[in-house]
């Protein structure tokens, strides 16, 4: 493939991300903060918070995504372009909004904006898999990932920036804007080719995805080592900004202005690095180094619990450890793709998201019963162990995963 081509769909895969992530602290963080600037009590806040569901349920209308293609655009960009003209549509409704006078319709509206995200993202996520090839698979799951988190600090960071000079809705319709202007770049992407055989019916967009998968040789091994690939780095992080500020003393200025630029910029090198080793590598080898290097960095974190504060060891444990979590994010969202078959990967993607997601996202309460019983050092050696676990399942596999490693 040519190289001016490539590059043209890492751009594309990037701005998608970019996409992917604008609405998500729109709706959750950003949100919360325009919220409680209202006045709103801390419960109501916390009910809110529930507007994040969408993005755990979306497995359930994924198929549906598959099954049916719009009659302009494609089957991929058409859903992609209608889902962000409502992305726009909402995002303008929100910035109307009163919190003390409507509430209740900002948060139906929070909740249709996670709602309509979720599914933009199930579509982009099956957009990245039928157009990259197999080599370019680790390096667009980094720059999927480095869009993401750009938008995140849009719409995190610049929009409690903008809430001052333009009020909250003057930030609200900036965002819808932005969200306006990506939709350019989605109407001048290409569409993925068409697979021989879309699903004909909505059953068969339901019931072939899963019965692909069970009868694939290895696959519940395979399942079993997608839910446990990232658990160790997850558990490590799940309490980092807590070990920050209460384990180790930094405030939460120094916190934001040290440990959240450092990450961002780790990202960025990991991309890079991650996208260059990756092409080198393959999947299998990649998996296995860049996982090795993600669980060591761990032990970065003991030992700043024990130095203490100390601005230096900050900036190397959360340079390195973010750099080490893109690479694996890189090869892991690499995997993902490979698994998939063109016919319904919104389908087959979205379900395999939403597998690796479940243990993450039940690790908290183990780490901080972890904490309290052994440490902050100790905690972090604990998760470097737990980072291994997966590897040596990955070892059984193998040749499993290698003969994942070629065009579907």
């Amino acid at each position: 493939m040519k190289t001016s081509q490539s590059i043209g769909r890492m751009g594309v895969i990037m701005a998608f991300g970019f996409v992917s992530g604008l609405p998500f602290a729109l709706s959750q963080g950003t949100l919360q903060a325009w919220l409680a600037q209202s006045g709103c009590d801390l419960k109501t806040i916390g009910w809110l918070t529930l507007t994040a569901v969408p993005y755990t349920l979306k497995p359930l209308w994924a198929p549906f995504l598959d099954r049916f293609v719009p009659p302009f655009g494609g089957r991929r960009r058409g859903w992609i372009l209608i889902l962000q003209a409502c992305l726009c549509g909402c995002l303008f409704m929100m910035s109307l909004q009163t919190p003390s006078q409507t509430l209740v319709a900002l948060s139906l509206l929070a909740l249709l904006l996670a709602f309509l995200s979720a599914s933009n993202d199930v579509v982009i996520d099956a957009y990245r898999t039928d157009l990259l090839s197999s080599t370019e698979r680790g390096v667009g799951s980094n720059f999927t990932q480095l869009g993401y988190r750009v938008a995140m600090m849009v719409s995190g960071a610049l929009v409690l920036i903008l809430s001052k000079p333009l009020g909250w809705g003057g930030a609200y319709q900036v965002m819808a804007l932005v969200m306006a202007a990506t939709m350019l770049v989605t109407w001048w992407s290409v569409e993925p080719a068409m697979p021989v055989q879309v699903p004909a019916t909505l059953r068969q967009a339901v019931v072939e995805p899963l019965k692909d998968f069970a009868t694939r040789p290895q696959m519940g091994w395979l399942l079993l080592f997608i839910t446990f690939y990232k658990v160790g780095d997850a558990t490590a992080l799940s309490l980092s900004t807590a070990f920050f500020i209460k384990g180790v003393g930094f405030s939460v200025a120094e916190v934001g202005a040290v440990a959240k630029v450092t990450s961002f910029a780790a990202l960025i090198i990991g991309t890079i690095i991650g996208g260059f080793l990756f092409l080198r590598l393959g999947l299998f080898r990649a998996l296995l180094w860049f996982g090795v290097l993600q669980s060591l960095t761990n032990l970065l974190y003991s030992a700043l619990a024990l130095v203490g504060h100390d601005i230096r060891m900050l900036v190397a444990a959360v340079g390195v450890d973010y750099t080490a979590g893109a690479m694996g994010s890189a090869a892991f969202g690499a995997l993902l793709m490979a698994l998939c078959d063109r016919r319904f990967s919104a389908a087959q993607f979205a379900l395999l998201t939403a597998i690796a997601a479940i243990p993450r996202s039940l690790v908290g309460p183990l780490a901080a019963s972890l904490v309290e019983a052994i440490g902050w050092p100790s905690f972090f050696v604990v998760t470097f162990a737990i980072g291994l676990i997966p590897l040596g399942l990955l070892l059984k596999l193998k040749a499993d995963v290698r003969a994942y490693d070629v065009e579907r």
